[in-house]
């Protein structure tokens, strides 16, 4: 059982990517792109307005895998910072200063720096046509 399930291993990192990303870019199209509508409208060059630029198209390379290392170090970077800036002065709790999305995003995103996009991949197309 444990061979048939790690054989789909690949498959299931391309998936993690694919629908954390997804989930990730709606939080830029709504900052952004007001879509979901919401009341958030960030000024341009504010930091929302930066966090939301890199949600939608940090969000959009991880989509599709491509460059999914960098651009996996960066959001993961956005993300820390989002929690120590804007969560973690609220109260010293993930669950009660509305972080806990921040953190897992984080560390989610750390770990595709270290683990690659998986098969369903941009990246893993290139790389195969350069072999």
């Amino acid at each position: 059982m444990t061979s048939s399930l790690t054989a789909h291993a690949p498959k299931m990192l391309s998936v993690l990517r694919i629908v954390s990303a997804l989930i990730f870019f709606a939080h830029g199209t709504q900052k952004i792109l007001g879509f979901p509508a919401s009341e958030m409208n960030p000024a341009a060059f504010s930091l929302p307005w930066i966090a939301g630029m890199l949600e939608l198209f940090g969000g959009a390379l991880l989509i599709v895998g491509l460059f999914t290392r960098p651009v996996a170090f960066v959001l993961s970077g956005l993300m820390a910072a989002a929690y120590w800036m804007a969560h973690a002065p609220q109260s010293p709790f993930p669950a009660l200063n509305g972080g806990d999305a921040a953190i897992l995003y984080c560390f989610v995103f750390l770990y595709f720096v270290f683990s690659g996009p998986g098969v369903w991949s941009v990246d893993a197309m290139r790389s195969k046509s350069t072999d």
